[in-house]
């Protein structure tokens, strides 16, 4: 196609996918597409279905909110009556100037940009111009789908197209690799140094008893920190450290790169462990803690000395020029202690029995940490992949809290309210404080109810946002209590989940911001404390 393709032909499927709810057809609608690309727009074009610019682990950041977009497409006179047709390269192009428009001035010139082109885009395109630019794409397509049609388009298996995008973490490249070069193309995919893969998921369970039968009556227990996960890359003297999401966070981490060019005894090795903030007593410190250490760009010496990290190494994928992803999890253990010293190494048992797995879950608790990974001995390491040769088990901590408000789905949650904000009573001023959100725990029926349920209860609404009269209480499980300068309670839920509609509770019922308050405190009894405070204060509602 002479000039590329252009960008209305993106928005006119985006359009159709939108208008189907067929997963069979939202592949082959797609596939199909994806066919009628140039070989250099499969990758922009991959990435702006699923409504995102940039693969995961790019830096590239647009730096673009929504009231500003939303201002300068308001801005925009009437288009002119001739003009050239954008095409999805120079969308692109717009996209990846926009992101590199830094330093004095970058301001205005991500503006100009904008306007530039929502001048040159028909309203189809700005709507979804608009859409990709709020990462709310609302069609119904994951990153999952493309890839089911990504392998429907070049005539490979799924499975083969997802084993790639675990590996290397770039939808684009995938896509592209499995569309120039087949199944060919895929199998010669494998673990590379200085590429980060997707790390391997683990199931819930609160059964020790449970976890010991599935992996066979013996599996290895080791402490579940309450970190950072992290993938360290060593070539020599060179190291480069990568977070769960993909994203290079080495320049945050100097003194764990010393430890590894220190400690670690390999020339080229891929390793995954966990970093640990601690305080000055020795104990972990929250999450949030942590956070603040591990983002930092700036002035990361002075937070060294602040918020000092512990390292946990519990999984190595490649030595010296071999991947060690297929062999089984008991001999990967082996060769990591080979390599590290033991005080490296997470704190790990070997057994069948559940008194003595239990023993090791409250020594871990008491020790500040969050409960256990229970891992099969034989399990290989797959990339992405959520199931049981892995487990998670912790104790969870519970809460009744009222729904407040809640935002419209997306996606195959379209048409119901599904994003619930949980409240607590603050007994001081009668009002009733936003504590977290969370969209997961309810079924689609239960979903479905809960949407006509809200809807008359209403007492006022925007585009996004259902408020409510605060009446229905439902118990939430969660991970942590966090301080929070996004909500006026100050405090925020930490993987919120919603596990029953208390309908045996009124709101006077529920649990107050005085009880979140006590539950934050006790954390502490097995958590450090830094001292350092969110650096906003929280908005009031």
């Amino acid at each position: 196609m002479t000039g590329g393709t252009h960008f209305s032909e993106l928005a006119n499927l985006c359009q159709a996918l939108e208008k189907t709810t067929k997963r069979k057809e939202k592949t082959r609608l797609l596939s199909t597409f994806l066919l009628g690309l140039e070989e250099e727009e499969v990758v922009p074009a991959a990435y702006l279905v699923v409504g995102r610019v940039f693969p995961e682990a790019d830096p590239k950041v647009l730096e673009v909110g929504w009231s500003t977009v939303s201002r300068v497409r308001r801005g925009i006179g009437q288009a002119a009556l001739v003009r050239e047709p954008l095409t999805i390269l120079r969308v692109y192009r717009y996209f990846e100037e926009i992101a590199s428009a830094s330093g004095k001035g970058s301001r205005k010139k991500k503006e100009y940009l904008l306007a530039g082109l929502f001048n040159e885009a028909s309203p189809l395109e700005a709507e979804y111009i608009m859409r990709i630019l709020s990462g709310e794409m609302r069609i119904g397509v994951s990153e999952g789908m493309m890839l089911e049609a990504v392998a429907e388009a070049a005539g490979v298996s799924p499975e083969l197209v997802r084993r790639s995008h675990m590996l290397l973490g770039d939808l684009g490249r995938v896509a592209v690799t499995a569309l120039k070069e087949g199944k060919e193309g895929l199998r010669r995919v494998g673990v590379q140094l200085f590429k980060p893969i997707e790390p391997m998921l683990a199931e819930m369970s609160y059964d020790l008893e449970e976890v010991v039968a599935r992996h066979g009556g013996k599996t290895a227990f080791e402490y579940k920190f309450d970190g950072a996960r992290i993938q360290i890359h060593k070539m020599s003297r060179k190291v480069r450290i990568f977070s769960r999401r993909l994203t290079d966070v080495t320049e945050s981490l100097p003194d764990i790169v010393e430890l590894t060019l220190r400690e670690v005894g390999a020339g080229e090795v891929l390793l995954e462990g966990e970093v640990v903030a601690f305080g000055a007593d020795g104990r972990p410190l929250p999450f949030q803690d942590l956070m603040r250490r591990f983002r930092r760009v700036h002035r990361v010496d002075e937070m060294v000395r602040k918020i000092p990290l512990r390292l946990h190494l519990f999984d190595i994928l490649y030595l010296d020029g071999r991947s060690l992803i297929d062999t089984p999890y008991k001999e990967r253990w082996n060769i990591l202690a080979q390599i590290c010293r033991n005080e490296l190494l997470a704190s790990r048992i070997v057994t069948g029995q559940v008194s003595e797995a239990d023993r090791f879950l409250r020594e871990a608790m008491e020790a500040g940490h969050e409960g256990l990974m229970a891992k099969a001995l034989d399990s290989p390491y797959t990339p992405g992949v959520r199931g049981k040769r892995w487990f998670k088990i912790k104790p969870a901590d519970h809460l009744d809290l009222v729904i407040a408000a809640a935002d419209w789905g997306h996606g195959r949650r379209r048409g119901w309210l599904s994003n619930y904000y949980l409240a607590a009573l603050n007994p001081e001023t009668e009002r009733f404080e936003f504590v977290g959100k969370t969209f997961k725990g309810l079924t689609d029926e239960e979903f479905e109810e809960m949407t006509q349920r809200l809807l008359g209860l209403k007492v006022s609404e925007t585009e996004y946002t259902v408020h409510v009269k605060p009446e229905v209480v439902v118990e939430v499980v969660y991970n942590e209590i966090q301080r929070s300068p996004r909500y006026w309670s100050g405090f925020a839920l930490r993987f919120a989940r919603i596990t029953r509609i208390r309908e045996d509770k009124g709101p006077r019922e529920a649990d107050t911001i005085t009880r979140v308050r006590e539950l934050y405190e006790k954390q502490f009894e097995r958590k450090g404390r830094t001292g350092l405070q969110p650096s906003k204060k929280p908005k009031e509602p």
